[in-house]
């Protein structure tokens, strides 16, 4: 698939880049997941993600974008069809190699968007540390959970975050619409636990992430015949633009202040 918005690395050629880096050297690396969206939305919905804020991002700043890498780590997922994991310490090599080719070449100031939420975050963290310290690099992490607490915990409009709820899939409505079969959709609301919450908005004590298991995730599809967490049919492309830009304001402030 061609990309064409944005300045996309692969899109360019080697003399093109070497005009670029004439100017800057700061680059977006978007990663993402392939992996089960329930009934109704499409695999590579975090990848998705992850590239259409680096390419508004890019609109906006004129900041060059790497090829996209498509796969996270999804263990939890792999119960459904399409699915595709990763291991962690194969993922951690991969950005460390992506980041290691760039700075090689001049791109000293790397902002990684990461579209698989919370989950990709420990092996991006590692890469970033071990990257930073062999290639004398600055590296970002922008995380959508992360970089949207304010929002998703004043706004009525968003619930908590959960897998393919309405906050991603309000997202995907508003820049992937084709991508989304909302009539399939059923909610799966997430119960409330004691001293155990996902959401990185919520202000409570809780213990830390841990991928769910596979026998886990085959109960939800036999209970409720899908394997998300959350209220998709609240789902609105009002909410994605208003999720999106959110997003990309503070994206586009991360990257003037790299600069």
């Amino acid at each position: 698939m061609v990309l064409l918005s944005g300045l996309w690395l692969q899109n360019m050629t080697s003399p093109d880049v070497e005009e670029y880096l004439k100017k800057d050297d700061r680059i977006i690396i978007p990663v993402g997941s392939v992996e089960q969206h329930g009934n109704f939305a499409a695999l590579g919905t975090d990848s998705y993600v992850s590239q259409c804020l680096a390419e508004d991002g890019s609109e906006r700043t004129k900041v060059a974008i790497a090829a996209p890498l498509w796969y996270g780590w999804a263990p939890h997922h792999l119960v459904r069809k399409g699915t595709v994991s990763i291991r962690p310490e194969i993922l951690i090599e991969l950005l460390y190699d992506v980041i290691g080719s760039l700075s090689l070449h001049g791109f000293k100031k790397l902002l990684v968007i990461n579209g698989h939420r919370i989950v990709n975050i420990p092996w991006m963290q590692i890469a970033a540390q071990k990257a930073q310290e062999e290639f004398n690099v600055k590296i970002v992490l922008f995380d959508p959970a992360y970089m949207s607490k304010e929002l998703t915990r004043k706004d009525p409009d968003f619930r908590q975050v959960g897998h393919a709820e309405e906050i991603e899939i309000s997202h995907m409505l508003y820049k992937y619409p084709e991508l989304v079969q909302l009539e399939k959709a059923r909610d799966n609301p997430a119960e409330d636990s004691d001293l155990y919450h996902v959401d990185p908005s919520k202000e409570l004590d809780t213990l830390c992430y841990v991928p769910s298991t596979s026998a886990h995730q085959l109960k939800t599809l036999e209970e409720t015949g899908d394997t998300i967490t959350g209220r998709p049919t609240e789902a609105t492309s009002e909410k994605g633009r208003k999720y999106h830009e959110y997003l990309l304001n503070h994206l586009v402030k991360v990257l003037e202040d790299l600069k």
